[in-house]
């Protein structure tokens, strides 16, 4: 979701109603051929008119009424996306230095939501590093929940695991149990926590379809993400489940 509101944001490049065509056509060529920038779009003056009644909704279309495209008084304008909405500030300055090198001075004005989109950047980037912060915490709860698992088998095991030493077992044949068992309760485990996500995500989805599109945004569909996001969480749940065991058995089981 953060992706997909970072990815409505774009720079608008209104051109002076005075600039001739070629000059447009050499701006255009100049911004697109700025790194950073993947597309630039030319909207005319009827387009312009056209979003804009758009934009506004039947409820306001009176305040559009007359307007046609002889008394059109709107100027044409490059609508610009870039690779990474991040860079839209320093694409921007690109562009403003291109127009002052230029002594006509054809852009009139840019704008891309200065103020507003720096914003909206540190609520994206502060929505992914505690989601980031989260699943750490969880990750390491859950090891160390495995580990006092296996801890506790290991007590209720020292009976038998004395009894293997004095039979001449091996080290590794001794912990080799343990660390099949944390690997073990880490694969149910995320297997329950896949069927739980999954469900859970279907039906989230399903009730809120209608509510995020009038948001524009949307929820990426299951069948899209379903057996990757399973075997994430069986590999993840897998390793931490190994982990937890190693650690238990160093630390617990003197062999």
């Amino acid at each position: 979701m953060a992706d997909q509101i970072e990815s409505r944001v774009q720079i608008r490049v209104f051109l002076q109603t005075t600039v001739e065509e070629a000059k447009v056509t050499e701006l255009q060529n100049k911004i697109g051929n700025i790194q950073e920038v993947s597309k630039v779009t030319f909207v005319s003056k009827e387009d312009g008119l056209a979003i804009l009644r758009e934009s506004m909704g039947e409820e306001n279309g009176d305040w559009l009424e007359g307007y046609n495209n002889e008394n059109n008084p709107l100027p044409i304008s490059f609508t610009i996306e870039v690779y990474d909405p991040q860079t839209v500030d320093d694409v921007a300055a690109q562009i403003q230095a291109i127009n002052d090198a230029d002594e006509t001075g054809p852009i009139y004005r840019i704008k891309y939501g200065q103020g507003t989109v720096e914003m909206l950047f540190k609520v994206t980037n502060a929505v992914r590093n505690i989601g980031f912060g989260i699943v750490i915490g969880l990750a390491v709860t859950a090891m160390l929940l495995i580990s006092n698992t296996i801890k506790m088998t290991i007590i209720n095991r020292r009976r038998e695991i004395g009894i293997m030493k004095l039979v001449g077992a091996t080290n590794a044949f001794i912990r080799w149990p343990f660390f099949v068992e944390g690997a073990m309760i880490g694969f149910i485990s995320s297997a329950l926590t896949t069927g739980a996500v999954l469900f859970g995500y279907s039906k989230i989805i399903s009730l809120t379809q209608l509510d995020m599109s009038l948001m524009l945004i949307s929820l990426v569909p299951i069948k899209e993400i379903g057996w990757l996001t399973a075997g994430l969480i069986l590999v993840i749940g897998t390793l931490i489940g190994m982990l937890g065991s190693t650690i238990s058995i160093r630390k617990y089981l003197k062999v």
